[in-house]
C-alpha cells in the first residue's frame, strides 16, 4: 500500500519531532459559564410575587395547546 509503513504507525507528536517542527500548540477549552442558582431563584421568586397571574396564564396556555392538539388530531383521524 505504502512504501513506508512506519509513517503510518507514527504519532503526531513523533512525525512532529522528526521533521523539526515545534509541538503543536494546546487549544483553550470553551469553560461554560456558572449559573448562580440562587440569584435566579431570587429572580423567578420575585417576578412570580410581582405578577401572581402568570402560573395562571402559562397553565391556560398549556391546557390551550392541549386541547387544540387534540381537536387536530380528532379531524384529522376522522374520529368520533
Amino acid at each position: 500500500m505504502y512504501g513506508n509503513s512506519s509513517v503510518l504507525i507514527m504519532g503526531e507528536a513523533k512525525r512532529r519531532k522528526n521533521l523539526g517542527i515545534p509541538p503543536r500548540e494546546k487549544t483553550e477549552d470553551i469553560k461554560l459559564p456558572q449559573l448562580d442558582k440562587k440569584a435566579i431563584q431570587q429572580k423567578v421568586r420575585t417576578t412570580l410575587y410581582k405578577y401572581p397571574i402568570i402560573p395562571f396564564l402559562f397553565y391556560g396556555a398549556a391546557i390551550l395547546i392541549l386541547i387544540g392538539g387534540l381537536f387536530y388530531v380528532f379531524k384529522s383521524f376522522n374520529i368520533a
